[in-house]
């Protein structure tokens, strides 16, 4: 999906057909509060193709709130040095000057959408790996917590104040719940959520 936001009819129209011609869906909004409202990104990769000079909301403005939801390319006719400078170092994809060609355009777009397929799959990656944390009990959580620290389950059962065997089948259920085949793939788990503690056994 390619979201295009920009204020000119003409050219939403242009970008529409154009983006169309190439076989991708697009969907196009004439103020950013109107994206806001009325975009959906959340069931698709997605990127978004904003205009820098917008009736409300700057384009600048609008990609401080999305950056970390899908890739932007700016398209302006009124852009400036410090403009595209500002753009890039917040994360733009792009930073394109009206007009643009075909080519161009289409390039830069094949890329941010490559990016957004790797966005959306790590969005949904999180999400997975949150819902399965959300069904550890908060014992089970604790134990995980020493366990990817590093805590042997005696160390673990010391820590805790229960007795080793009870810390195996806490383990085993956090292992289980996780759906984690490994130590290593718990922690690799762990830390894709941001669950990983900053603490470990050697301390």
């Amino acid at each position: 999906m390619v979201f295009v936001v920009d204020d000119d009819e003409h050219v939403r129209t242009a970008l529409a057909r154009l983006i169309r011609s190439a076989g991708y869906r697009v969907e196009t909004f004439d103020s950013a509060e109107a994206f806001i409202e009325r975009a959906d990104l959340e069931s698709c990769p997605a990127c978004l193709l904003l205009d820098l000079q917008l009736p409300d909301l700057s384009g600048l403005a609008l990609q401080r709130r999305l950056h970390e939801w899908l890739p932007i390319i700016f398209i302006s006719g009124h852009g400036d040095l410090s403009s595209a400078v500002d753009a890039m170092k917040a994360g733009a994809t792009d930073f394109l000057p009206k007009p643009v060609s075909d080519s161009v355009l289409l390039d830069v777009l094949e890329r941010a959408l490559g990016r957004a397929r790797r966005m959306f799959e790590s969005r949904a990656e999180r999400a997975d790996i949150q819902s399965r944390l959300d069904h550890l009990t908060p014992r089970e959580r604790e134990v995980m917590t020493l366990v990817v620290a590093g805590y042997l389950n005696k160390q673990v059962a010391s820590e805790l104040g229960a007795a080793e065997k009870t810390i195996k089948i806490h383990r085993a259920r956090v292992m289980e719940k996780m759906k984690a085949g490994s130590l290593a793939e718990l922690v690799r788990l762990a830390e894709k959520a941001g669950a990983a503690p900053t603490t470990d056994a050697s301390r």
